[in-house]
């Protein structure tokens, strides 16, 4: 009656969906970033077609976090590299570095705990997010949530997948926090 194992399988599909979206959206983010920041990007008009490029899009399920993920990472990701130290980049070039080599290794290190810590947070709402867009668009638990909720025939399903979803969501923030601090390391 409970279904378990097709719960278990949409449950996963949910995750799944958010999860791809999110790194999806800060693997493409990250070098439309560099083009979008005044700092790395000389030629205004590359640097405007970039930022227009920064926005949603109708598609579904995973490819529609990933759209409008990418629009949101590009903005926070372009704010992080307008904001790095200046000294760092000098320190490298200092050392007769290439630019491609300034960015690796004077620009890189700084943003990385910022990327980090928003992408992180990126997976939690979106892991919320993907249960709706789940609903909407035919995948993971928020489809059988619908589904029991349209066949109307007792309350028992539709809690037990409201209390999953809720579960699921606390677990992904929880495991969010976890790998946050040991990534990025706690500030005491």
């Amino acid at each position: 009656m409970w279904r378990h194992k097709d719960v278990a399988w949409a449950i996963g599909e949910t995750i799944l969906m958010a999860f791809l979206g999110t790194m999806g959206a800060a693997i493409l983010a990250l070098p439309l970033a560099f083009l979008a920041a005044k700092r790395f990007s000389p030629f205004m008009l590359l640097r405007g077609a970039t930022r227009r490029l920064f926005g949603p899009g109708p598609l579904t399920g995973a490819l529609a976090i990933l759209i409008t993920d990418t629009g949101t990472f590009g903005k926070i990701f372009t704010e992080a590299l307008e904001n790095v130290d200046e000294k760092q980049i000098e320190g490298v070039a200092s050392t007769g570095a290439k630019p491609l080599q300034r960015y690796r290794f004077g620009v890189i290190p700084q943003v990385v705990p910022v990327l980090l810590a928003q992408i992180l947070y990126f997976l939690e709402s979106n892991t919320r997010s993907a249960t709706i867009i789940g609903a909407i668009t035919g995948g993971g638990i928020g489809l059988m949530l619908t589904q029991a909720i349209q066949k109307q025939k007792d309350w028992e399903e539709e809690d037990y997948y409201i209390v999953l979803i809720v579960a699921m969501v606390m677990i992904m923030d929880w495991f969010s926090g976890w790998l946050r601090g040991k990534l990025i390391g706690r500030k005491e």
